[in-house]
């Protein structure tokens, strides 16, 4: 028997650069980095991403689902998101950012 799922996505992440501006839309990412952090460390980690999961709506994520969100994310390799991570991770999680990327980045970084 084959599972299948289906996740209904709508991606946000360019209608809140028009609207906000490109250091509007990184402060909205600081604040989302923030809310999921772990206010010791300064981290995402298993523990404080598996706490905060219910303010995302994931109620009933498994500790499966958070390892492999982390390691999507986790690119020195300790395990847990700084804030970099972070917000490279979620610019790559949107197809319409990565659609435009090229476009945005000789606006923004000339």
């Amino acid at each position: 028997m084959e599972l299948s799922i289906v996740a209904d996505f709508e991606d946000f992440f360019p209608s809140m650069i028009e609207k906000l501006g490109a250091e509007g839309f990184m402060v909205e990412l600081c604040d989302g980095f923030r809310s999921l952090m772990d206010r010791d460390k300064g981290l995402i980690t298993f523990e404080s991403l598996k706490r905060n999961s219910v303010s995302l709506g994931l109620d009933d994520i498994g500790d499966d689902e958070i390892v492999c969100m982390l390691n999507e994310g986790d690119l020195d390799g300790d395990g847990a998101l700084n804030l970099m991570e972070f917000c490279i991770l979620m610019v790559r999680l949107s197809p319409g950012l990565m659609d435009k990327s090229e476009q945005w980045m000789h606006v923004h970084c000339e």
